[in-house]
């Protein structure tokens, strides 16, 4: 069955980085658009980034632009969200999910507080 398996969130300072991977399994992963969202205490969740198939596309939420890097590694099945200069409203569950479908993580946990 599908599977995503995100890693790498933690409690992290203002201004400082993380590294996000969010591990696939169970589908074709090269062929699949994914997709990073996140989830702050009492907010709906949102769309961060997204990166196509073959990475030639991406689009990032504007809160993010210039700070995050969305990428894959097709040949690990794997899909990274690079978060640079964080901010304390980055604060959130973050997870990823396989585009067109209802396929999603358990999500992982990010806290940026000083």
């Amino acid at each position: 069955q599908v599977q995503l398996v995100e890693s790498g969130g933690g409690l992290v300072q203002p201004g400082g980085s993380l590294r996000l991977s969010c591990a696939a399994s169970g589908f074709t992963f090269s062929i699949n658009a994914m997709s990073w969202y996140r989830q702050a205490p009492g907010k709906g969740r949102e769309l961060v980034a997204r990166i196509a198939s073959n990475g030639g596309t991406i689009k990032y939420a504007d809160f993010v632009k210039g700070r995050f890097t969305i990428s894959r590694d097709n040949g690990k099945n794997t899909v990274y969200l690079q978060m640079n200069s964080l901010k304390p409203e980055d604060t959130a569950v973050y997870y990823c999910k396989r585009d067109s479908s209802l396929d999603w993580g358990q999500g992982t946990q990010v806290t940026v507080s000083s």
